[in-house]
């Protein structure tokens, strides 16, 4: 059975990518303690329990599924996968202007407190977090990875490091730079990108682009003329709520890439990845292969849960609250 041409083009470009990194990584390595079988005899029912309380939320709430991914993706980029965002604090993470739109911290708290009951002082907050962003990835009908577990919830979050997170206006530059200071690289940036094929986004993060890009009074050219009328007419106000994906906003899907290709990307960030040069061949083989795409979307995720602060380890702990160190 003959491998499709396109996805060898995309294995061959992952190469490639590690290859010009070198790879280079900093303190965040992947060489850790985490396992597979970590809670097997401590906590076995950890899964089933996360799966079954992720299930129950979406019910009610469907957008809690990008939501939790999301919040995923904040813990990791700041300290590494420690639940430093879960923390609930004057000067946290949590408090911080990035993570205003953030959500889904009840469904860790339900979640947290079922296993307290059944495997107390045993699963850390990192732990839950990571595996619940997992089952909501299979929830919107995305691909299922396993989870190997082993994180300790750090006792640290800061206002100011949260900055780092990116908000959807960066260069792309910025973004790789990121990524690759965390231990991922354009790939990963490319696929992970694609989450925005479920979720939505505050009108405030865009209203720039459609009414006074750089300055100029003018809308961002980039974005496609009818695209652009809808837009303008769903976010006259900054408190409103645009989907990211306009064509299927609540399946996971490649179709997110599709829309970068006719200039329907909602970010800034978004619709840049087809003009630079480091991403644009990505997004074109992404665009048409759904099976590469379900299969990158999870190694990469498992890099960016692998994410981790050594220091963590040796000062870390497991919460009994998700809000507050012990």
């Amino acid at each position: 059975m003959g491998i499709d041409f396109s996805y060898a083009t995309l294995l061959l470009l992952s190469l490639l990518v590690v290859m010009i990194s070198g790879g280079r990584g900093n303190e965040y390595e992947y060489d850790d303690p985490l396992s597979f079988s970590y809670y097997q005899s401590s906590c076995p029912s950890l899964e089933n329990i996360v799966q079954e309380k992720v299930k129950h939320w979406l019910e009610k709430d469907p957008t809690l599924a990008p939501a939790l991914i999301k919040l995923h993706f904040h813990d990791c980029v700041v300290r590494g996968c420690d639940a430093s965002i879960l923390l609930n604090h004057k000067g946290s993470e949590r408090r911080a202007n990035v993570s205003k739109s953030l959500r889904g911290f009840e469904v860790i708290d339900d979640i947290k407190a079922e296993v307290e009951k059944k495997c107390p002082k045993t699963v850390s907050c990192a732990d839950i977090l990571t595996s619940a962003a997992r089952d909501a990835t299979v929830s919107a009908g995305g691909p299922f990875w396993m989870v190997p577990y082993g994180r300790k919830d750090g006792r640290i979050s800061l206002h100011k490091e949260a900055d780092s997170v990116p908000m959807g206006h960066e260069r792309i530059t910025d973004l790789v730079e990121l990524f690759q200071s965390k231990g991922l690289n354009v790939l990963d940036l490319v696929v992970l990108s694609g989450a925005h094929s479920i979720g939505r986004c505050n009108c405030d993060a865009i209203q720039y682009r459609l009414f006074n890009y750089k300055g100029t009074g003018r809308p961002d050219p980039s974005i496609d003329p009818k695209y652009l009328n809808f837009l303008r007419r769903k976010c006259r106000w900054a408190s409103e709520h645009v989907e990211l994906d306009a064509v299927t906003p609540h399946k996971f899907d490649v179709q997110y890439y599709k829309n970068i290709q006719k200039k329907m990307g909602i970010l800034s960030t978004d619709q840049l990845l087809y003009s630079d040069s480091r991403t644009a061949p990505l997004v074109s083989t992404l665009a048409s292969q759904s099976s590469a795409f379900n299969h990158q979307f999870a190694a990469s995720m498992v890099k960016l849960g692998n994410i981790q602060d050594y220091l963590v380890d040796e000062n870390g702990e497991i919460r009994h609250n998700c809000n507050h160190v012990n």
